[in-house]
């Protein structure tokens, strides 16, 4: 049981961290470990560091970016890292000290540094940190983002250590300010490595995907030394109520996928938790799950012989012929983006379009920018940095941002850029260069290079989880401010704004522009979705063209009471969306397995794309 993972066994505050794909559940696995904790007389504190957080919806309260106490629960506090506001936070610590000792002109200076790519995550870090050594909790548990972007967090201490040996002036600010930053970033490690102090729970589904992100994590998290302690398989579907064919077949597969959990992680415990029939969400609920993973205690899935079924989309299931219309190019290319929160099937949603767009003779390209894409095993085939033919169908290509090769491409064309300034100035872009942050940048200018007239009619954008998928389109206002520094020449910058700005117009086209946002009809993808929708049209202009519904139900199976609540559910938050969103509305079928290769795809692009 988890227990053992997450109580207290001495005074020495207790670290859990709970992590994953996202969508996997581990916001509620999370709420509910710290719940049960508080609930044992145990001062906890629940800290997200996601930045797209949901700790307030799932408590139904206002948390925010300060220390609250979660009503109705003694004992129990958490907070939501805000990046922006974490970020000022970090500038003005680091500002404020030298405002009586340097002039305007040099605090100016160290500003614009301070509005390098990297700060955010810098800060995120900065803040995640002071809650590690607080003798105020019992219990510190930290509700992690998406994996790929934790294991980036995890990993950044030994970047500073590294800028901060070899130079004066680093992105994240002025290295002599630094320095004493770093007895605290080490020890926040050596407490992550010390297995008496923390707990690493890894949260998934019983999907091959989740398996796949799961075992390449706590890999890439051994290398850092930090062990994983325990797996929880979350979502798995009752027996009881696969009643006919079509559930009997997903739990076949599932089973199939358990036995390979078994086999990847012999040595792990394991919680396997169930399926329920509505959301989880409130106390009560909380400390049901709590009990279940924390003391072994849950309730079973009773089916009554009569089920009531009715249900009905009728009146919003369109067939809207999507590729002919909105996805179509109306003139020379257009681009898609397919983003929501992490686990709702983009991946799978936007390589069906790609293939449906390219059966109807587009030359089509799809691009994934998330750092745990798993391309490969949608098509069966290698995906690499560049473009590759996907076998077995014309006009279909495929790529997946490499960051490492992104950076070393960045690197030669930046020092190629300053091979005629001063040795001085070289230095100083080397030095640049090898900063936390310059992977990302590259990673941007790599992404704004697909804009370019290459011969594809179609660019589809698999992109990464949304609170990520916004900062890469608010990376270039940092970045700009970074460049300009006066280690690169006035015309790069120049270059990289123009260049900038013409895709942001293209992005704002609707002609040329189309923005999806996938989500399941679940309360909490569904308001993140709208958030980041509402996020985007304020901060960058850019309207959502259509909304993808995934994981419908099938009108004929899973006739009990279970899926009946599950039914109602759905049919709610499916009325809510198209109301909120108000765009054309693509309902994705929940399918009996997951969908993979060419047919697959095609099979579900004749249900979801309409017209072929």
């Amino acid at each position: 049981m988890i227990r053992d993972f997450i109580e207290p066994k001495t005074k020495e505050v207790k670290f859990i961290f709970f992590s994953g794909k996202g969508g996997v559940g581990k916001s509620t696995m999370s709420c509910a470990a710290a719940v049960w904790l508080a609930g044992r007389g145990y001062k906890t504190l629940l800290v997200t560091t996601d930045p797209a957080p949901n700790l307030s919806d799932i408590f139904g309260q206002e948390i925010g970016h300060h220390i609250t106490s979660i009503k109705d629960l003694a004992n129990l506090h958490a907070i939501e890292i805000d990046p922006d506001t974490a970020s000022e936070e970090y500038r003005e610590r680091i500002v404020g000290p030298l405002r009586d000792l340097l002039n305007e002109k040099n605090l100016q200076v160290i500003k614009e540094q301070l509005n390098s790519p990297c700060v955010e995550e810098v800060a995120a870090f900065d803040k995640f940190i002071e809650f590690m050594d607080d003798p105020q909790y019992d219990a510190v548990i930290f509700d992690t983002a998406p994996t790929g972007h934790t294991i980036r967090l995890l990993e950044l201490p030994g970047g500073w250590t590294e800028t901060l040996a070899n130079s004066s002036a680093t992105c994240i600010g002025p290295g002599a300010s630094l320095q004493t930053a770093k007895a605290k970033y080490e020890k926040a490690i050596s407490y992550l490595q010390d297995r008496n102090r923390t707990s690493f729970v890894f949260v998934l589904k019983p999907e091959n995907l989740s398996v796949m992100e799961t075992k390449r994590s706590s890999a890439e998290l051994s290398k850092l030394g930090i062990e994983t302690n325990l797996l929880i398989v979350n979502g798995i579907l009752p027996g009881e109520a696969c009643t006919d064919e079509f559930f009997r077949n997903r739990k076949r597969a599932e089973e199939k996928i358990v036995e390979r959990i078994a086999r990847e992680f012999p040595t792990l415990p394991k919680i396997y938790y169930p399926l329920q029939d509505r959301e989880v969400s409130g106390i009560d609920l909380l400390i049901s799950v709590g009990r279940f993973i924390c003391d072994g205690k849950g309730k079973s899935v009773k089916i009554s012989p009569s089920a009531e079924t009715a249900w009905n989309f009728e009146r919003i299931r369109r067939k809207d012929d999507f590729c002919g219309t909105l996805f179509a190019p109306a003139n020379g290319s257009r681009y898609l983006f397919f983003t929501g929160k992490g686990g709702v099937g983009k991946s799978t949603i936007a390589s069906t379009t790609s293939v449906c767009m390219a059966q109807r003779g587009f030359k089509t390209l799809i691009i994934t920018t998330d750092p745990a894409s798993h391309l490969h095993e949608i098509f069966g085939q290698p995906i690499g940095h560049e473009p590759t033919r996907i076998k077995g169908i014309d006009n279909l290509y495929a790529a997946r941002i490499d960051q490492r090769k992104a950076l070393e491409e960045y690197k030669l064309r930046i020092l190629e850029a300053v091979k005629d300034q001063s040795e001085e100035t070289k230095k100083s872009v080397e030095e640049d260069l090898n900063s936390p942050c310059a992977e990302e940048m590259a990673a941007f200018e790599r992404f704004m290079s697909y804009f370019k007239t290459n011969g594809f009619n179609i660019t589809v954008f698999d992109t990464a989880p949304t609170g990520h998928t916004l900062r890469l389109l608010e990376l270039p206002t940092d970045w700009k401010g970074f460049i300009d520094l006066g280690t690169l020449t006035k015309q790069t910058s120049e270059e990289t704004t123009n260049k900038y700005a013409d895709i942001i117009e293209k992005m704002k086209n609707p002609a040329k522009s189309s923005f999806v946002f996938v989500m399941y009809p679940e309360y909490t993808p569904m308001i993140e979705a709208w958030r980041a929708a509402e996020e985007l049209k304020k901060q960058v202009g850019i309207e959502t063209a259509a909304v993808a519904v995934n994981y419908i139900l099938p009108d004929h199976s899973g006739e009990n009471p279970f899926f009946h609540n599950r039914r109602k559910q759905q049919e709610k938050y499916v009325l809510e969306i198209e109301g909120r969103f108000n765009k054309p509305m693509m309902l994705v079928p929940l399918l009996d397995r997951e969908p993979k290769g060419l047919e697959d795809l095609k099979s579900l692009g004749r249900e979801i794309c309409g017209g072929i």
